[in-house]
């Protein structure tokens, strides 16, 4: 075998075959075009057993798999924990990992902490969580919830910056959903930033990604994009409920996918496979919330649409998302958060705040 995460005895071959592995960015890691979420993992898209998650896991890695991304945010270190669990016994050699520092808890007077003395506590933690000496990336996660982007340039950064000095982890990286933050953010910043994580902007209602990649491209940046079902909207039509999405997307979707069950097509599959064609993309993070879903997915990224499918996919992009006004929620998750937080501040007695 070529991939040099592969290791005879571990690997399933046929399956090592059939996936496809590129260059992530400048660094020296050559990864699998579909990479693991570790969100559903931390039961943020539904409850699952530990069990179901760690076989989840095995497969995924004994499939050709081999990057896995985390985050201390996905169930309170739920995700991370079950990975670490799931990774005993793994060759080390057979997989990357990343993980994150800024994004914590639900509560949200503990949701966000981007200072530098957080972060080294918490890529500590993920560490011990992970049971691991290193992970391969080490991230920033959704900075458009910091207070200024000074803070992630000044402090975050420069304390992840340390970190891999520290040999805990090799490369840096940023995530978010505004693109255009995600440049900002590498044009200003005097630590190398060496990878990018999109997250639904390169899928059947957005692809705005696709106008920034040449110029992650041309810094050596290697991009990744998450949630190409656009956080489950883009399998069901079912809306989890803290969805940033609104109606009008919603209503679109359902339709979509109304359409899609009395065509015998699957509406998860046809985003999927959308997002697999922008050119750029390194890897396509997905969520796999047990066996069977990561097995769906594995099918959706090896094999092409079927002539029907690509009909029902035209007809679902002009008919249900073409029309659309506004086809993002860019903004309404941070507003809505400060607002919550200042409205919980105004709530505190004094001597709490």
């Amino acid at each position: 075998m070529e991939q040099s995460t592969y290791v005879e005895g571990f690997h399933d071959p046929e399956a090592v075959k059939k996936m496809a592995y590129r260059q992530l960015g400048n660094t020296d890691m050559k990864v699998s075009l579909m990479s693991l979420g570790g969100g559903p993992l931390g039961g943020i898209y539904g409850h699952n057993t530990e069990k179901e998650c760690i076989e989840t896991v095995h497969l995924a890695l004994k499939s050709g798999i081999n990057y896995i991304d985390t985050s201390p945010f996905y169930g309170n270190g739920r995700s991370e924990e079950i990975i670490g669990k799931a990774l005993k016994g793994v060759p080390r050699s057979s997989y990357y990992i990343a993980t994150k520092v800024g994004r914590y808890e639900l509560a949200i007077e503990r949701m966000f902490d981007f200072s530098g003395e957080r972060v080294e506590k918490s890529v500590d933690k993920s560490l011990k969580l992970l049971g691991l000496d290193y992970v391969d990336v080490i991230q920033v996660h959704d900075l458009e919830f910091a207070d200024n982007i000074d803070i992630v340039l000044k402090e975050t950064l420069p304390a992840l910056q340390k970190v891999v000095k520290q040999g805990k982890a090799r490369y840096i990286g940023i995530t978010g959903y505004p693109v255009y933050l995600l440049k900002e953010v590498v044009e200003k910043s005097n630590v190398k930033i060496d990878v990018v994580l999109s997250y639904a902007r390169n899928t059947l209602l957005d692809d705005t990604l696709k106008e920034y990649i040449p110029f992650f491209q041309s810094r050596g940046i290697g991009v990744i994009n998450a949630a190409a079902v656009a956080m489950g909207i883009l399998c069901h039509g079912n809306v989890i409920s803290w969805h940033p999405a609104p109606q009008d997307i919603r209503e679109a979707c359902r339709k979509a996918a109304q359409h899609c069950k009395e065509s015998g097509v699957d509406l998860g599959r046809l985003a999927v496979r959308h997002s697999l064609l922008m050119e750029g993309v390194v890897t396509h993070l997905l969520g796999c919330i047990n066996v069977d879903v990561l097995r769906k997915n594995l099918d959706s990224v090896i094999n092409p649409l079927t002539p029907k499918e690509e009909q029902v996919n035209k007809e679902v992009k002009e008919r249900f998302f073409q029309p659309l006004t506004h086809k993002h929620w860019e903004g309404v998750e941070p507003v809505k958060f400060r607002q919550q937080l200042q409205e919980l501040r105004g709530q505190q007695p004094k001597e709490q705040r």
